[in-house]
């Protein structure tokens, strides 16, 4: 027989989502129950979910199918279903899939413990186990959006936006600190509308600061930051602060104005071009990141010049590409979905291969200097570190020869940079 305190807690999709499943977590473990990562030793399997688009839609759906077959050959128990996929489509997926003992939403750790025949420790709310490499941990400091963008359903899945205080996120990013975490990964659906709700205007700027006071901690770098109200004053913190990272992950997801106007970005190209000359004029050594939606429904040919040659022109130092994806219930849904899927895939392969020369040429550049680095692991000969010009699992790495040194994983270090390709950098510790 397994054993009944035994589950596994598999998480898809993004960093907000990781941040629900080590909250889940924390309140599991305070029930003496098991977290393990092999269904193997698992009784239950509870499956955080992912909804944003078709291809996280899928990879949900075929990891409960997985669950649910393992249930049938009576090699687990029980399989709970959480999450955004879980939230929007609930009723289908009773449906559909019967076997699945539950499906609940996002943040529904009482729903879920429920299941287990358990109670909500409310003293624990907000406290967390770290699923991460201890050295860093993702804070969300909002939950849900209020932006009207036509292609996204994330309203439909986490509602309306919520910041949460200041003084809570203190004491959080304070405990992470307190157990060893040095990077702080700034999250949420929106980050630049941070505060808006509960103090009266966009505070973004002071929780950087407030964050930045904390002693033992290294880095804070901010993602998920919305270009329409970017706030003038986190510029300047940025600019100021030594402690947050010169990086900043701007999702701009288009260039031409007739497709933000259908998207409903609520911002122009001129006003885009106009940001991004503001950030790197009042941030010099910034690292901006950014993403672009390619086949959106009203994007034809002369739309997606357009795009490319505003990647080209602008030199952005990250870049995300991601296929339209068609979403019920979104404003654009109506559009249909006329940009074949073909046509889709040229676009996006389009844009990485320019994407991927621009980045080469950035890198090259790097030869020969000096980087702080955070060490995140070891590989084969090589340990795996990051700059401020990264973050974790979507941006380069930077790889140094463990011959004649030795390097600890969550340590920081300067190096030189020896070599470059088109997305990772490789070092060695100045002599």
């Amino acid at each position: 027989m397994k054993n009944k305190k035994n589950i596994e807690v598999i998480t898809l999709g993004c960093a907000k989502n990781i941040v629900d499943s080590e909250r889940l977590i924390r309140q599991l473990n305070a029930h003496d129950f098991n977290i393990v990562s092999n269904p193997d030793e698992a009784d239950t399997i509870i499956i955080n979910t992912c909804g944003f688009i078709n291809p996280a839609k899928e990879e949900s759906i075929n990891t409960i199918l997985n669950a649910i077959e393992l249930k049938k050959n009576k090699k687990i128990g029980k399989v709970i279903v959480a999450g955004c996929l879980s939230a929007r489509y609930s009723k289908e997926l009773k449906k559909e899939i019967p076997e699945v003992d539950a499906f609940l939403g996002t943040e529904d750790y009482e729903g879920i413990l429920k299941e287990l025949n358990l109670d909500l420790k409310n003293n624990l709310l907000g406290e967390r186990i770290i699923t991460t490499p201890k050295h860093y941990a993702y804070l969300k400091i909002s939950e849900g959006c209020d932006n009207p963008c036509s292609f996204c359903a994330i309203p439909l899945m986490r509602g309306g936006h919520k910041s949460f205080p200041v003084d809570k996120l203190k004491a959080e990013a304070e405990s992470l600190v307190s157990k060893g975490v040095k990077e702080l990964i700034i999250i949420g659906q929106d980050t630049t509308d941070y505060g808006k709700d509960i103090y009266g205007k966009r505070n973004l700027a002071e929780l950087l600061h407030q964050l930045s006071e904390i002693e033992n901690l290294e880095w804070i770098r901010l993602l998920y930051a919305y270009p329409s109200h970017f706030p003038v004053d986190v510029m300047k913190e940025i600019r100021d602060n030594p402690k947050i990272c010169n990086y900043i992950d701007l999702p701009l997801q288009h260039i031409s104005d007739p497709v933000l106007k259908s998207m409903r970005r609520g911002i122009t190209k001129k006003s885009t071009i106009n940001l991004i000359e503001k950030l790197r004029t009042e941030i010099p050594e910034l690292t901006l990141r950014t993403t672009f939606i390619v086949g959106y429904p009203n994007e034809g040919e002369k739309e997606f010049n357009e795009l490319y040659n505003f990647i080209e022109e602008t030199g952005f130092d990250r870049i995300g590409i991601f296929k339209y994806s068609q979403e019920d219930d979104t404003y654009s849904y109506a559009m249909g979905d006329p940009v074949p899927d073909e046509t889709k895939e040229e676009r996006l392969a389009q844009l990485m291969e320019l994407q991927s020369k621009i980045s080469l040429n950035k890198n090259k550049k790097l030869i020969g200097k000096e980087l702080k680095i955070v060490i995140d692991e070891v590989q084969d000969n090589y340990y795996i570190g990051r700059s401020e010009r990264d973050t974790p699992e979507v941006d380069g790495e930077i790889l140094v020869s463990k011959d004649k040194i030795k390097l600890q994983e969550g340590e920081f270090y300067t190096i030189k940079v020896t070599d470059a390709d088109e997305y990772d950098l490789y070092g060695e510790i100045p002599s």
